[in-house]
């Protein structure tokens, strides 16, 4: 199976877009649902044609919307049937966010949300981002042929664990595919330090032990797209760790593999595979977690 070319230089204008509007759609989440542990309830999830957020309920019914990348548009879907959409493609931000407003309002539908984006620094309103948007169609059938292809790899590696563990999803702050496994012990008070991101926020999320992975497309940051993997607290010894793919980043704090790296290697999909399970494994054995019983040998469909 083909992975695609991913190219900041090309793409960024594109990826920029749908890193704002996924915030927009996450942002509507938090505002108009219950909270749930780690902040997973306003994940957006990956779907057949894009990014889609979980359902809200709304005056007796629910609705969603989705990040729609065959048909460029983000669409609506309320329960009654009724379904509405806007572009992507708009002069700016500023227009998309007004945009997205009134199709909200025009069916009835919870509207209000933060207005500023989050994890981006000197982050705009959304309301007053009218620099030039530069949406490319091809760039983003891109992320999700991209996506097409990553996701099935994670969901194989998330079936090879018994303990509590994250579904595969989207975060939107950070515009990156992750998923989450616990070891089961409380962990200690993240220092936080996120920017636009409540301390609070990030200290429940890493309130226990994390060995975390995910791919970090690049998004508003315009980097080379990385595939990536951390533990929280990170133990003693995960830095030095040598690994068969990638390496360690001590900016980064987390080991990372490039996304060209892979779609260059003859097997893609075995070299991720071994990535993440080799840098779980790692992150399990330094901190003496219980692998007997949270492993488990992933059954064939």
């Amino acid at each position: 199976m083909e992975w695609p070319e991913l190219d900041p230089a090309r793409d960024a204008g594109t990826w920029t877009v749908l890193h704002l509007a996924s915030q927009m759609l996450g942002k509507l989440r938090i505002a108009h649902a219950d909270w749930v542990n780690h902040g997973w309830h306003v994940a957006l999830q990956p779907s057949a044609n894009g990014l889609a957020m979980p359902p809200i309920a709304a005056d007796g019914g629910r609705f969603s919307l989705s990040l729609d990348l065959c048909d460029h548009r983000v669409h609506l879907q309320v329960s009654d049937g009724r379904s509405d959409s806007v572009p992507l493609a708009q002069p700016n931000i500023a227009r998309l966010h007004a945009e997205l407003i009134a199709m909200l309002d025009r069916h009835g539908l919870p509207s209000s949300f933060h207005g500023r984006p989050n994890e981006l620094p000197d982050a705009i309103l959304f309301a007053e981002d009218d620099r030039h948007s530069d949406y490319r169609e091809e760039s983003a059938v891109r992320l999700r042929e991209a996506l097409r292809v990553v996701v099935p790899v994670f969901e194989t590696f998330r079936a090879g664990f018994a303990g509590k563990v994250s579904p595969v999803h989207f975060w939107w702050g950070s515009f990156d595919l992750a998923v989450t496994r616990f070891s089961g012990r409380p962990a200690p008070d993240h220092p936080g330090g996120v920017p636009g991101l409540p301390d609070r926020i990030t200290r429940e999320a890493y309130s226990h032990e994390v060995s975390s992975a995910g791919f970090w497309p690049g998004g508003a940051f315009g980097a080379d797209p990385i595939f990536y993997s951390y533990a929280y607290p990170s133990p003693e010894g995960f830095a030095e760790a040598s690994v068969t793919h990638g390496r360690f980043d001590a900016a980064l704090g987390e080991f990372v593999l490039p996304y060209s790296e892979v779609r260059g290697a003859a097997d893609p999909a075995a070299t991720l595979l071994a990535f993440l399970q080799e840098t779980y494994g790692v992150a399990a054995d330094l901190a003496s977690w219980d692998r007997r019983a949270l492993d488990r040998t992933v059954a064939a469909p």
